[in-house]
């Protein structure tokens, strides 16, 4: 099995050179990062989606139930941050423990979950612009917010066909500008973005508490229509699996690492408590979320805080309520980007991708052509096709990168348990079992078609890695020239 060596990877990341990222993050900006993309597109949607589809009013379970499974995978993550502290998060981690195939496999992963997400999340941003704009007697054109796919009626009662999604499009365009210019100012960017939709969360969680009528949370959890995954504990479990994908800002946090400053110190840091963040938010939201309304009026709608709020006196906050849905939207584009592009630079340095994705700007030190063409690629995506479900599709790659990960603990205190660690997890083996077998558990819970579609994604992986990876493989070829020489 063709491995890279945690010194041999150490000694790249730590190489000065005009393909080297610069490293001005800190232990703060971590968390902000981390935070900026878990408090985005599953709070506002997904929580009203999983309560009134799986779960009931005890989604707020199964908020904690996948915090626990990130929980377990967030320490292997940070053991893994601190002692390989470069780009390319759980693709990184899987090279140096399982070989470059299952490393490619975890990358390419990744891509789905970052790329598709971005696209989905610049649609519903378009959406939400629209709805926002409209309450100022602003219409933006319907043929130009909607994908050629979509159709929508107009005030007048016309049938309209869609024709491009200008919004989404701009809105990738824009983050991608501002995420070229360099981490620190991204981070800025998010930084600010984190700040006003974390007030406002509160806000929400603060001035709905006491509008609760406990009469919505009867019964807290709903019994099973006799469906697997439709309410009861069978119901929790699959929507625990649904919402996991929104702790996914943890692996953005790791795929920075080589723009921290001190990132032994401060990957722990902003993996550990950027999910501590979220996990409490996310709890008190949800739980406040559905005692406004009863979980069965969040069915078809895309806006579940909206709902509550008509139950209110409060309704006259929606309005900001929207603007911090599309701050929120835009961060977690932002930070999509940025965790992307930081992917495809770690595989293109390891010459399982073009070249072209691993140049970095002279000025910038970012690497801009791979956040060109990533935007071309996602732009054009978020502009032509229409939104759907993606949570489960997103979810189950992320469950997958997140088991591998804990594997990886496993594999490496076996193979190097004298390496350097500057974080530890504790209670090994019994943490990365237990973090394997609850990410394997809410995979399981997932539908079918999912595993279909996640299948037909790695076999199009497959197909690159054996078309162009494995014959270019920097490490490989490097291997090959040294045995020629002996």
């Amino acid at each position: 099995m063709l491995k890279k060596s945690i010194d041999q990877i150490l000694v790249e990341a730590n190489e000065s050179n005009e393909h080297s990222l610069k490293r001005s993050l800190g232990p703060f900006n971590l968390i902000l990062i981390g935070v900026g993309l878990t408090l985005g597109a599953g709070l506002f949607s997904i929580t009203g989606l999983a309560a009134a589809t799986y779960a009931g009013p005890a989604v707020t379970i199964s908020f904690f139930i996948a915090a626990l499974g990130c929980g377990l995978a967030a320490l292997c993550y940070a053991e893994f941050a601190s002692m390989i502290p470069v780009a390319g998060s759980a693709y990184t981690y899987s090279y140096a423990t399982m070989g470059e195939f299952f490393a490619w496999i975890i990358g390419w992963d990744l891509v789905l979950e970052y790329s598709i997400g971005c696209a989905t999340v610049a649609v519903s941003w378009s959406q939400y612009l629209t709805k926002f704009l409209s309450s100022f007697n602003i219409y933006l054109p319907a043929q130009l917010t909607m994908s050629p796919f979509e159709t929508a009626q107009l005030a007048d009662g016309r049938m309209v066909s869609g024709w491009i999604n200008i919004p989404a499009a701009l809105i990738v365009i824009i983050m991608t500008m501002v995420v070229i210019r360099g981490a620190k100012g991204s981070a800025i960017v998010n930084g600010i973005i984190v700040f006003l939709k974390v007030g406002v969360v509160v806000v929400f969680i603060a001035m709905g508490w006491k509008y609760i009528n406990p009469e919505n949370y009867q019964p807290y959890i709903p019994q099973n229509t006799g469906t697997f995954g439709e309410y009861g504990w069978s119901g929790i479990l699959r929507g625990a699996a649904l919402v996991f994908f929104v702790f996914i800002g943890f692996d953005a946090v790791a795929a920075s690492a080589q723009e921290t400053k001190k990132p032994a110190r401060d990957l722990p840091i902003g993996i550990l408590g950027s999910l501590l963040v979220c996990t409490v938010l996310f709890g008190v939201f949800a739980h406040v979320l559905t005692g406004l309304a009863n979980y069965k009026e969040f069915a078809n709608s895309g806006a579940p805080v909206a709902i509550a709020l008509q139950n209110t006196p409060i309704n006259w906050i929606s309005q900001a309520v929207i603007l911090a849905i599309l701050v929120g939207y835009t961060s977690v584009i932002l930070v999509d980007l940025m965790a992307q592009s930081r992917m495809f630079y770690s595989i293109s340095r390891d010459g399982l991708l073009p070249k072209v994705f691993s140049e970095v700007h002279s000025k910038y030190k970012t690497p801009y052509k791979s956040n060109i063409l990533l935007c071309a690629f996602i732009a054009t995506f978020a502009a032509l096709v229409p939104m759907r479900v993606v949570g489960e599709m997103t979810s189950i790659g992320t469950l997958l990168a997140f088991l591998m990960v804990c594997v990886g603990i496993l594999i490496l205190r076996k193979t190097d348990p004298d390496a350097v660690r500057p974080f530890r997890v504790p209670l090994v083996p019994f943490i990365p079992i237990l973090g394997i077998l609850v990410c394997l558990g809410m995979m399981l819970f997932l539908p079918g078609d999912t595993w279909l579609r996640l299948l037909v994604w790695l076999a199009l992986g497959m197909a690159i890695y054996f078309g162009y990876g494995k014959k270019n493989s920097v490490l490989r070829k490097s291997l090959a020239e040294k045995g020629s020489s002996e």
